[in-house]
């Protein structure tokens, strides 16, 4: 089973910011690029943000200049800072490997952790 815990969610205003935080194994965090997904119930899943083991970072076009990725390797932690929130980040947001979507389906999803847009 794969070991990844997110946290760091609420409940925001629009134009309010959070801060994610993820966790994850050893193992998945020094081998893969790890990445940032959200998902709507009843909606399918979407990649949100990546980041290689070297830092280079990728962004869904919707969050662009509002979202920053980041990681911090001793920790084998990965961050989501999202700024200038919109009712349309309200999702759950889950921390992963970075992965193909066709891969998306079979993998084992941690918990996820809520992201609230609404005043």
């Amino acid at each position: 089973q794969v070991q990844i815990a997110e946290s760091g969610g609420g409940l925001v205003r629009p134009g309010g910011s959070l801060r994610l935080s993820c966790t994850a194994s050893e193992t998945i965090f020094k081998t893969f690029a790890m990445a940032w997904y959200r998902q709507v119930p009843g909606n399918q899943r979407e990649l949100v943000a990546t980041i290689t083991n070297s830092g280079n970072t990728d962004y869904a076009d919707s969050v662009k200049g509002r979202f920053t990725i980041s990681r911090d390797n001793a920790k084998n932690t990965v961050y989501l800072q999202i700024n200038s929130l919109e009712p349309e980040d309200t999702a759950i947001y889950f921390c992963h490997k970075y992965m193909a979507r066709n891969y998306w389906a079979q993998a084992s999803w941690g918990q996820g952790t809520q992201v609230t847009v609404s005043s």
